[in-house]
């Protein structure tokens, strides 16, 4: 299926032609122990993820490694973000050691749709409750739907690597947040209103979302602000998402010799340093894109010269070179495919 170029097709449109399924219940979840050929799903209805949100996802990559291999980034790190996330849903938590092997098998069964470095191959887990009930809108769903999905991807945000603008939001919040660190489709779709009216009426790539003078991410991303010394991020709390990028990021900034500064980071602080500070947005689709200028309170703000700055540039090909094999692995954060 995945026969156009993911460097022109737009982000998560295109598929690998292999998935992974899994179905869940009280005893336990039910494996083929293979992939099967990608097909459209069959729903009842009245299954409780239609009616009740019991839904959420996970998102990795595996990439193409110097050495002609491929690797995926990060894997027990997400399995164990995915498995935090199913159970905050009340739903049948899958083994981790099933979830790996079914990350793998998809990996594996759709290797060949791995494009070449700045792609990859996204991996999408996801899990619905099943149950066929439309009144259990204050019961758990006891059964569930599980699939591994996969994309060959080129760049999140089009133009590839290109300074953002983004609204400073104080009053919206983005989500609710005993829900935050959730990785749910109700996330997104709250963040997703903010964002378009933020494009249309301001012309801006996101919306970074401090409510309350509170900054914690944008819609998709978390927030940076970096300088030759310092990297400065909200500290994590289950208001948003606790990315696996952003800690990935943190790690190797301590690694080059940055300060690492986890606190509340609000929104007048942001705009006081915009002169001197560099800032960037950062997740597993995203990596890590520059931002270039604010707007708050009607006023644009040109973040120091408007262009990527060496230090966003200097944590982004550090990402980048573990996660394709050009540098080495000091963490254990690449597991090869096959």
């Amino acid at each position: 299926m995945a026969t156009a170029d993911p460097f022109s097709e737009p982000f998560g449109t295109l598929f690998g032609d292999q998935i992974t399924v899994a179905h869940g219940g009280p005893t336990g979840y039910t494996y083929s122990g293979a992939a099967q050929p990608l097909d459209d799903l069959s729903l009842h209805p009245g299954m409780h993820a239609l009616h009740y949100g019991s839904t959420c996802f996970e998102g990795l990559k595996a990439h193409k490694q110097a050495d002609g291999s491929v690797a995926i980034f990060r894997l027990d790190d997400h399995i164990a973000r995915f498995r935090n996330s199913i159970g905050l849903l009340r739903l049948p938590v899958p083994d981790a050691d099933l979830l790996r092997t079914m990350f793998m098998d998809a990996a594996v069964a759709n290797v060949q749709h791995t494009p070449p470095q700045p792609g990859s191959l996204y991996l999408r887990p996801t899990i619905l409750g099943a149950d066929q009930n439309i009144g259990a809108a204050a019961a758990p769903s006891q059964t569930s739907l599980l699939y591994v999905l996969t994309s060959p991807v080129g760049d999140y945000f089009a133009g590839g690597i290109r300074p953002l603008s983004l609204l400073v939001e104080t009053e919206t919040p983005r989500t609710t947040p005993q829900f935050g660190s959730i990785k749910s489709g109700a996330n997104y779709v709250m963040a997703l209103g903010p964002t378009l009216e933020a494009k249309a009426n301001h012309g801006v790539d996101q919306v970074l979302f401090a409510t309350g003078g509170d900054t914690t991410e944008t819609g998709a991303a978390n927030f940076f602000m970096v300088d030759d010394n310092r990297l400065i991020t909200r500290n994590l709390d289950d208001s948003f998402l606790h990315g696996v990028t952003r800690a990935s990021i943190i790690t190797m900034a301590a690694d080059l010799g940055y300060t690492i500064e986890e606190r509340s980071v609000p929104a007048s602080e942001i705009m006081e340093r915009t002169a001197d500070t560099e800032m960037f947005l950062s997740g597993t689709a995203a990596v890590i894109a520059p931002v270039g200028s604010l707007i708050s309170d009607g006023v644009t703000t040109q973040v120091r010269d408007g262009q990527p700055g060496p230090n966003t540039l200097k944590l982004r090909q550090a990402l980048v070179d573990v996660q394709s094999g050009v540098a080495a692995d000091p963490h254990g954060w690449r597991t090869i495919v096959g």
